[in-house]
């Protein structure tokens, strides 16, 4: 891949099958991401090689999806959350900004 010009997607795609290779805590959701294969196909042919329970399709449900993404990093795993657009994205920085910011001290360190 090196020195290759990619269209963003497509580059997406190679570096995430890469890592996802490389490392079995690592899993991709969204909305669509498993049979459709994303909105922009950056997930094509992920089902085949990793199978569903690395490559998983959610509700739709933003916020949900943020919040479980928080949960599974904390848990040891690397999830890679996908959102359709950016502004639906958006609606997962709760999950981040008042969640995974703030759960240490909310649990005293626990």
């Amino acid at each position: 891949m090196a020195g290759k010009n990619l269209p963003m997607r497509e580059a997406l795609r190679h570096a995430l099958m890469e890592e996802m290779r490389r490392d079995e805590r690592v899993f991709v959701m969204g909305e669509e991401v498993a049979y459709w294969q994303g909105t922009h196909k950056v997930t094509r042919g992920f089902v085949e090689e990793f199978g569903e329970k690395r490559v998983r399709d959610t509700p739709i449900g933003e916020m949900g999806i943020g919040g479980v993404a928080v949960g599974a990093a904390m848990a040891g795993l690397r999830p890679v959350a996908e959102f359709m657009t950016i502004n639906f994205a958006f609606l997962a920085l709760d999950a981040i900004v008042n969640h995974a910011a703030k759960i240490h001290y909310m649990f005293d360190g626990q």
